[in-house]
């Protein structure tokens, strides 16, 4: 009888992210604008979350998830979503310190709810971001090899305390996200390019305005 060959190992399946958590997130982001007293929002309150609307919805179902071979198209589609709720928010708290430093009419209350509303959604944008440019992408982190990476995370440092293949995911970037606005600085994940850095230190100011100089003359407004 004719010996039998070992058959090969079949491949091993596509690697793919979800795409529905940073869906998720900008639907949040969206609404938390809206939500903004006219009085700090640039132009009709429509313009903005139709725009993004437009980008996230389509993408959402023809993308649903980020993998190896996606098209470049993608993620330009992905960037420009990203900036334009960005240029919102941005403007928002450049418009909130505008009327803090003419001493519009604004009340108390209003005004520490608006800084919150402001400060939740630039966690969340630099969260997008950071998961959206490191080594290149999603998209890119999912290929072999990988690009170096932009940010320094725990779990590199320290590979047996990760299960095995791990890559970070949109929640680990929402977390760094979360801790350098709050810290105004890195904490466990460190920055490692310039690009990085330059994001950071970004968000690390916007975070500094909105709640040292805006809460803080909401406090006073109260008293």
């Amino acid at each position: 009888m004719p010996r039998r060959t070992a058959q090969p190992a079949p491949a091993d399946r596509a690697l793919a992210e979800a795409r529905w958590p940073a869906t998720l997130a900008i639907v949040a982001a969206i609404a938390l604008y809206v939500t903004l007293p006219d009085s700090l929002i640039v132009g009709p309150t429509w313009i903005f979350p139709v725009l993004e609307g437009a980008i996230l919805v389509p993408l959402t179902i023809a993308r649903p998830h980020r993998h190896p071979g996606e098209a470049g198209a993608s993620r330009v589609a992905a960037i420009v979503l990203i900036a334009l709720a960005n240029i919102g928010n941005g403007a928002s708290l450049i418009l909130l310190v505008h009327l803090l430093l003419i001493g519009g009419q604004i009340s108390g209350r209003t005004l520490i709810f608006s800084a919150i509303e402001i400060y939740l959604t630039n966690v969340i944008i630099f969260g997008l971001w950071y998961w959206e440019l490191d080594s290149g992408g999603p998209a890119a982190r999912l290929r072999q090899p990988a690009r170096l990476p932009d940010f320094l995370f725990p779990q590199m440092n320290s590979p047996d305390k990760a299960p095995v293949g791990w890559r970070p995911a949109f929640v680990d970037y929402l977390y760094v996200s979360l801790t350098n606005a709050t810290a105004f600085s890195p904490t466990d994940t460190m920055p490692l390019t310039r690009k990085a850095k330059t994001l950071m230190g970004i968000q690390s100011l916007a975070s500094l305005l909105t709640v040292a100089l805006v809460a803080g003359r909401a406090v006073n407004i109260l008293k």
